[in-house]
């Protein structure tokens, strides 16, 4: 009889560890419940919510899911009623082949917002996600409180012959460092690792339906953060070896410099008072590389609101 024991034992726990380290056992460490709320009477849409008391924080991606927010929601959650949704043709989001249009990509969000309750929530959007904060703030000022542009307050019809050029023949020199990696949630890497896009539905979300935002119509307050790239910054990512590489990169900087004047300009044209901050050396994905300036500036925006 011992000795069974002594055989059963150590395969009961083989077997538990085994069970352990197994594909489907795997669990999100990050602390949020998800569930599915169904929107345009069959589409169902991931959201995540992690807690948290004052005022409503909606977040929203681009074509990553709301797993990558699961490192910064937690710390929001210290400030805010917290909440992530996974666009439809994204993640664990169901993936119908239309429905990506500006009307149906805000009536998603909002439909969301009605389901769980979510009144006048900060709408914060990254990337082109930022193209739902668009819609949603010229046609419904009055689900939200304000809008939040995570390196997404921009216009996505213009074309490069519309911001100034830099004097034609330049060859943007190669840097000698590469950009700071981030580190994405490991539910975000898992959902990275799936099969990816439908390219039919990527372009549907990127290209189809581009439209130019109408910041005159928006009635709410704006935050817009940017990442930016000082002069120095260029100067120690890419150490021209001379006064031409010099002079090349001086011209580029200038141009790419306009590129965001005037994203800044068109913002400030509709909206006056926006806010708008700038944030050197960020990475696109901001809110990982600068996680501490973005719940600092989320916050103060937040502050500032009617009540």
């Amino acid at each position: 009889m011992t000795g069974i024991i002594e055989h059963v034992v150590p395969l009961a726990i083989a077997i538990a560890i085994a069970s352990a380290q197994a594909p489907g056992s795997w669990r999100d460490p990050s602390p949020h419940t998800v569930r599915f709320v169904t929107v345009d009477s069959s589409v169902r849409l991931e959201v995540l919510d992690w807690g948290g008391s004052g005022r409503p924080l909606l977040l929203v991606g681009c074509y990553l899911t709301g797993h990558a927010f699961d490192t910064i929601a937690p710390k929001l959650a210290e400030h805010f009623r917290v909440f992530a949704v996974t666009r439809r043709g994204v993640g664990a989001s169901d993936r119908p082949p239309s429905g990506y249009d500006p009307i149906r990509r805000a009536a998603d969000i909002l439909d969301v917002m009605t389901a769980l309750g979510i009144e006048k929530p900060i709408l914060a959007g990254h990337s082109c996600g930022g193209w739902i904060l668009h819609t949603i703030g010229a046609d419904h000022p009055e689900r939200i409180a304000g809008l939040a542009y995570l390196e997404a307050a921009e216009d996505p019809t213009l074309a490069m012959t519309d911001y100034p050029a830099p004097p034609k023949g330049l060859t943007a020199p190669k840097p000698v460092r590469a950009e700071a990696p981030v580190e994405f949630p490991e539910a975000e890497r898992r959902a990275m690792a799936e099969p990816p896009m439908d390219p039919a539905i990527r372009k549907a979300m990127l290209q189809d339906h581009a439209v130019r935002p109408e910041y005159g119509r928006i009635r709410v307050p704006v935050l817009a953060i940017y990442r930016t790239t000082t002069l120095a910054q260029g100067l120690e990512l890419y150490a021209p070896e001379d006064e031409e590489a010099r002079a090349v990169l001086f011209q580029l900087y200038a141009a790419t410099r306009g590129m965001l004047e005037k994203w800044q300009a068109d913002l400030r044209a509709g909206v006056p008072h926006a806010r708008i901050v700038e944030l050197p050396g960020a990475n696109l994905y901001m809110f990982l590389s600068n996680e501490a300036d973005i719940i600092r500036e989320l916050r103060a925006f937040a502050a500032a609101l009617p009540r």
